[in-house]
């Protein structure tokens, strides 16, 4: 397992390399001059090219493009154009508030979805299933705006469970302010996770080895838990590994009217002002954690089941 790691790991080079080489030819290549952009299109020719020898855009390309590899393997971004701020300091300064809301939601989700699920599969066909898959259904037809904004008045605004916005830095400070965007977060994610695991463990409940272990006189719980959920574990872990990466952007709906200072406000600024340091830093960023966690999900499928071999 040791010696696969450090094989895909030797692979990330090519494909950060390749991922910068993509960044570099939306972001410098394709996209108008970023000059330009802040300028306005009533600026002078030399104003740009003042503008364009601040930012570093006369260079050549080949020097451009190795300044994205050094990016993506130092982590120094560099300085936002827009806010004049170390993009590193920026993306740490974010990740704590993003993650607060994002982690425990997934966690919780994931975990009562996967528990209803085997619920549901073992009452298949019967009048809980079907609740449960209506109920699932409705969830998923509501626009996540209107869960947000009927949450937000009725819960905080007009009850006052709940704070209506805001963040503070710091535990158990912020817990106040997460709880209710976590909520929503949960009931957004029941309805598509429960539907996809229900679907997963009635996979397993028709194999053989389910009926062999039922012929041995075990119990449905020990057939569940045992037999079924351990069979089901790796698609489910390729699709709650996969999400993980996500989770470091925030949720971008619930941090802008929830106030909170996450990653998900910052890429939108950045976006908005067309801050291309930025938006480049979380596309590397995104692209590393991707390729990092596809290699934690071959790891886990070899710790749940001995039959897949690393090689």
């Amino acid at each position: 397992m040791i010696l696969y790691s450090f094989r895909r790991l030797l692979y990330l080079i090519p494909l950060l390399l390749g991922v910068c080489l993509f960044i570099f030819i939306v972001f410098n290549v394709v996209a108008t001059d970023p000059a330009v952009i802040m300028l306005g299109k009533n600026a002078t020719a030399k104003q740009i090219n003042e503008v364009r020898e601040q930012m570093g855009l006369n260079r050549p390309w080949i020097v451009q493009y190795f300044d994205v590899v050094k990016s993506a393997f130092t982590m120094n971004f560099g300085r936002s154009w827009y806010t004049k701020q170390d993009i590193t300091e920026m993306i740490m300064r974010g990740a704590g508030p993003s993650l607060s809301v994002t982690l425990p939601a997934f966690v919780f989700s994931t975990i009562f979805s996967l528990l209803v699920s085997l619920v549901v599969a073992y009452y298949r066909g019967g009048k809980i299933d079907l609740l449960v898959r209506s109920i699932c259904v409705g969830l998923v037809s509501i626009s996540s705006l209107a869960y947000i904004l009927l949450f937000q008045y009725l819960l905080a605004f007009k009850w006052g469970l709940f704070e209506i916005s805001g963040y503070e830095f710091g535990f158990p400070h912020f817990l106040p302010y997460i709880i209710l965007p976590c909520i929503i977060w949960i009931i957004l994610s029941l309805g598509p996770d429960i539907r996809y695991f229900r679907t997963i463990v009635l996979d397993e409940l028709y194999q053989d080895y389910v009926r062999t272990a039922r012929a041995k006189g075990l119990s449905e719980i020990k057939v569940m838990i045992k037999h079924v959920l351990r069979n089901a574990l790796i698609p489910v872990i390729t699709y709650v590994v996969i999400q993980i990466p996500f989770l470091i952007l925030g949720a971008l709906l619930l941090e802008s009217f929830f106030s909170i200072p996450g990653l998900g406000g910052t890429v939108l600024t950045a976006v908005n002002n067309s801050d291309f340091p930025v938006i480049k830093a979380f596309t590397i960023l995104s692209a590393i954690a991707y390729i990092l966690f596809n290699l934690i999900t071959d790891l886990l499928y070899a710790a749940v089941d001995p039959r897949v071999k690393l090689e």
